[in-house]
């Protein structure tokens, strides 16, 4: 059972990332899915599969690598924690590596890549960055 679900699943995402598995499979819920689906829509991951049902449920993430086995993910941070909860307005959302990776927001319009949160004008909590 852990405290911080998001942080072990990023976790198990960067080990497989290191270890170059073709893939990582995690228990899911529905903040997972939506985190996973913005990193499928970024080009950070392949494709991911939720398989299960119930409390069974988990998703199989297929990782994605660049030429020469580089992963194509070089780095995740949680940012937000379950002790420190971390909210930003629609003008303090930060830029992740000049531009170059993305912040990702649970926003009252659902979870959202940085740059669309800021098009849409709304701020919310700081989940994680990817780059």
């Amino acid at each position: 059972m852990s405290s911080d679900p998001i942080a072990d699943m990023l976790t198990r995402i960067r080990n497989a990332n290191m270890a170059h598995h073709d893939s990582v499979s995690f228990p899911a819920s529905r903040i997972k899915e939506d985190i996973i689906n913005i990193m499928k829509q970024e080009g950070f991951i392949t494709d991911y599969e939720v398989s299960g049902t119930g409390k069974e449920r988990s998703i199989n993430v297929t990782l994605r690598y660049a030429e020469r086995n580089r992963p194509m993910i070089n780095g995740l941070k949680r940012v937000s924690k379950p002790g420190l909860r971390l909210y930003v307005g629609r003008n303090d959302i930060p830029r992740v590596y000049g531009g170059m990776g993305i912040a990702i927001l649970s926003t009252s319009k659902g979870v959202l890549p940085s740059y669309k949160a800021w098009k849409q004008g709304v701020g919310g909590e700081l989940l994680c960055y990817i780059w």
